[in-house]
């Protein structure tokens, strides 16, 4: 018999809900968790803004660590990181004493935490930086004292300096255009970027620059390095001093971006939690979650795991995660919740994280926790191999075959149904979709009108508000009334949940499907214990 699998530990930062007590409330009541987007200035974009403050966790951190680690945390990480250590220390709250478990059972636990955009608004802003910095130190190595190449062509009649632009082959002169002209930055860098290459003041410079920078540790390597890397930084500021010249751009890029990569949240679970085994990022976009809890199923029940932090985390709504949604046609942008089933009008991007501590279960009772939500039966995942972005009919079936035949039960044991539905023309396709091969009277849920759609956390919470509803007989109410169900739908709207709590006294089985950009899917079937 395959070894039975449960949660024991959640924890959640989502629109309005810095914690799962908070969200389970939020889903009591048939309401949006949105607001105005205003990355853009006015806008009528809604998004599902995160509730957290790390100051929260501050206490938590310096009772584990030395003083310093939280403000090396506040300082260096970015938001995905945060919510992910916030989220984590939330899940070890729900069984106090499975924290040592964590790091006495060394290399038996695994960390698979990921995230499906990256921190787009900390590499908006640190990428803003160099780009500033690098316009700055093109320009000033192209002034008449440091580049005498150009000085002369400045000095050149307006037909000399033609025939030099030719012959160089040299971009436009921005001095020659209309100031008015919308190109008129972008020429000005290309001009600057072209001479800048050129300039025998930064050649100087770099000379100088090459001496400070070769020193190399003697010695002892230890005892050496400090001084060495001391010296170098002075050296270097008394030459800046020397030219006056600014930030060199390759000094003015952060090294903030590597220590936020991807894998960060996976591997600062692990450092926090004292974690020894493996620990990484699944990236799988809008299925990620599922994805991750599949890959802790496997290692469980192949007796390379004992438990496995699993879960996904999502940057804040930023001007480039929402404008690449509406880029792709798939975000709603009239100042109104646009809700699944009903007018078709696109999501709302959401940030936040979702992390789940999975484990054997008869391992993990028998020492004496308890579990929480529902047990994990399975989950398939298949790929479309078609589209980028429009599911197909046959990705999503082979999921949900897989899940259903993974976890030993019938079509019709199926209770309840959590949609993908991201309210796009792609929501009537999926739900026909799943009656094909879930034709049983289920009750279908979908709530990314309330919160939104997190890239890759949305499974997660979608997941937890199956878990926190169905283990207690009942189904969260949806922001939706059947009047505004699409008519082509409507002939189904009895089995959608709607404004007022369902109650499900029959059925032991749940089930849910993602689908993500790349055309991934994952199905995820449980069961109340």
């Amino acid at each position: 018999m395959s070894k039975r699998i449960g949660i024991f530990g959640w924890g959640i930062v989502a629109p309005k809900s810095p914690d799962v007590r908070t969200f389970e409330k939020n889903l009591g009541k048939a309401t949006s968790w949105l607001e105005p987007f205003d990355g853009f200035g006015p806008s009528n974009f809604l998004v599902g803004r995160p509730e957290f403050d790390f100051e929260n966790y501050k206490s938590w951190i310096d009772e584990r660590f030395e003083p310093r680690r939280f403000s090396q945390l506040n300082t260096k990480m970015g938001n995905t990181v945060k919510y992910a250590i916030g989220a984590f220390a939330q899940a070890l709250e729900k069984n106090p004493g499975i924290e040592p478990l964590l790091r006495d059972l060394g290399p038996q636990v695994h960390v698979y935490v990921g995230t499906g955009l990256g921190d787009f608004p900390l590499q908006y802003d640190l990428a803003l930086r160099y780009y500033h910095a690098q316009k700055r130190w093109n320009r000033f190595w192209c002034q008449d004292e440091h580049h005498s190449e150009l000085r002369q062509y400045r000095a050149a009649s307006e037909g000399d300096r033609a025939r030099i632009r030719a012959d160089l082959g040299a971009p436009d002169d921005p001095t020659e255009m209309d100031p008015k002209s919308e190109e008129i930055g972008e020429i000005s860098e290309r001009w600057d970027a072209f001479w800048v290459t050129r300039s025998e003041g930064l050649q100087r410079y770099l000379v100088r620059s090459k001496e400070v920078e070769g020193e190399d540790i003697t010695g002892d390597i230890e005892n050496g390095k400090g001084p060495v890397i001391r010296r170098k930084i002075s050296s270097r500021i008394k030459l800046n001093a020397e030219y006056w010249c600014p930030t060199e751009p390759w000094n003015a890029v952060d090294p903030n971006l590597l220590w936020n990569l991807p894998n960060i949240p996976a591997s600062q679970i692990s450092m926090l939690g004292h974690i020894t085994g493996p620990s990484f990022a699944p990236v799988a976009a809008c299925a990620g979650f599922s994805v991750s809890l599949k890959m802790a199923i496997d290692s469980i029940r192949s007796d390379q795991a004992k438990i496995c932090v699993i879960g996904m985390t999502d940057p804040e709504p930023h001007a480039l995660s929402v404008g690449t949604f509406f880029g792709a046609k798939v975000l709603s942008h009239d100042g109104r919740v646009s809700k699944p089933f009903t007018g078709m009008r696109g999501t709302h991007v959401s940030g936040g994280a979702c992390i789940w501590i999975v484990g054997d279960a008869d391992y993990l009772m028998n020492e004496g926790f308890e579990p929480l939500g529902l047990e994990i039966l399975s989950v398939g995942v298949s790929s479309d191999a078609d589209h980028i972005i429009t599911p197909s009919q046959e990705g999503p079936r082979i999921a949900i075959r897989q899940a259903v035949e993974e976890a030993g039960i019938d079509p019709e044991d199926v209770a309840t149904w959590d949609m993908h539905a991201t309210a796009t023309p792609g929501d009537w396709s999926e739900l026909q979709n799943t009656l094909e091969v879930l034709p049983g009277s289920m009750a279908i849920t979908a709530r990314k009108g309330s919160f939104g759609h997190g890239m890759s956390v949305c499974g997660g919470w979608e997941l937890t508000a199956q878990h926190l509803g169905f283990s207690k007989g009942e189904l969260h109410p949806v922001n939706l009334v059947g009047e505004e169900v699409h008519d082509q739908i409507r002939p189904y709207y009895h089995r959608i949940v709607q404004d007022e709590k369902a109650h499900l006294t029959e059925g032991e089985v749940a089930g849910k499907i993602n689908m993500g950009v790349g055309g991934i899917n994952a199905c995820a079937i449980c069961r109340r214990w």
